[in-house]
């Protein structure tokens, strides 16, 4: 029996032993882990110093270009094309006659009603007279007087059609390619061809809603068109009244001189739209900003580590975004290897 008892009590202490040198092992383990994490080297990064600045707030925007005043040519009435009076690309002036309609059948028609007018108006004078003698009744008077205003509508309406035989340019612009030759026969459906006015041209772009009131009609905007590097300006002289539902956007147009003619209905232009000049603003270089999923971040030094902040920033300009709430002047920010750092990583930080 002793020897029993002997045999397990060196087995106890042969398994607490163990335990304990297990225990002891890894708390070393984890010791010594700790300390290399501790004694970590810190990542050498880039900084600046936030310093208030009066910041110009300029909306950089896309739009496009429309001539101010375009009008496809259409002839009102049918007939064959007897005089075509204008050549394709050439400038032309308000009430210019562009071409002519065969009109022959027409004329004959007025001939016809200009002598039932005079037959009517005699039948009138006619009439006028017998009635002052009481020789016929005042409603046979009104009959007679009936005919000839009859007689004058048609006429009238004769000649209207007429003067639609001549088509006429409905304002001063450059005319493009005839789709008509001398001889064609034209319907309304048929397209002579298309009128534009680029003197001036209209700069057609939107916002974003919540810049809808710091927008005003007489305001210059700047802006560019792609293969030149011409800064041209225009001015705003009308804003739709609501705010587009789908896009939630407020469309805007500006008008700009063609005098060079250098610039083309239908083309793109990038324009800088200038919004309220903001004093005490923050700004900070585009690369310091980290887009995440509920907005954007950035990255301060904070006693030697990396100290994630979130941020609103608004307006982007080429090299630099506005930042509204979130930095502070004074904080030093990191602007170099943000998109590696992480929350409370050790860093050492050189100040530009």
């Amino acid at each position: 029996m002793k020897l029993k008892h002997l045999i397990y009590t060196v087995l106890i202490v042969a398994i607490g032993g163990f335990v304990t040198y297990r225990i002891i092992s890894n708390k070393g383990k984890n010791d010594e882990s700790k300390n290399f994490n501790d004694k970590k080297a810190p990542t050498t990064v880039n900084g600046i110093v936030i310093k208030t600045a009066t910041f110009d707030n300029n909306l950089a925007l896309s739009g496009s270009i429309e001539a101010n005043e375009q009008v496809e040519i259409h002839s009102e009435v049918s007939g064959i094309v007897e005089g075509i009076f204008f050549n394709e690309g050439s400038n032309v002036t308000k009430g210019q006659v562009l071409l002519k309609v065969n009109d022959i059948e027409l004329k004959a028609q007025l001939r016809q009603a200009l002598t039932k007018e005079d037959l009517a108006a005699e039948n009138a004078r006619r009439a006028k007279l017998l009635l002052q003698k009481e020789a016929i009744s005042q409603e046979e008077a009104d009959v007679a007087k009936a005919d000839l205003a009859s007689a004058q509508a048609q006429t009238q309406l004769i000649r209207a059609q007429i003067s639609k035989t001549s088509i006429r340019a409905p304002f001063s612009g450059k005319i493009g390619l005839r789709n008509i030759s001398p001889g064609t026969y034209i319907t309304p459906t048929v397209l002579v061809a298309k009128l534009v006015n680029t003197s001036k041209l209209k700069i057609t772009f939107s916002i974003p809603e919540k810049y809808a009131a710091e927008v005003k009609s007489g305001s210059v905007i700047d802006f560019k068109v792609s293969g030149s590097d011409k800064t041209y300006n225009a001015k705003i002289y009308a804003i739709e009244p609501e705010v587009a539902v789908a896009t939630r956007t407020l469309q805007i147009r500006a008008l700009a001189d063609n005098v060079d003619g250098k610039l083309f209905p239908g083309t793109f232009a990038d324009i800088k739209l200038p919004l309220n000049i903001i004093k005490d603003a923050i700004v900070v270089p585009s690369e310091a900003i980290v887009p995440i999923q509920d907005g954007k971040k950035v990255f301060v030094a904070n006693n030697g580590q990396a100290k994630e902040v979130m941020v609103d920033a608004t307006t982007r300009t080429d090299s630099s975004i506005l930042i509204l709430a979130g930095l502070k002047p004074g904080d030093t920010l990191i602007t170099s290897g943000v998109m590696s750092l992480k929350n409370e990583a050790p860093i050492k930080v050189q100040v530009k």
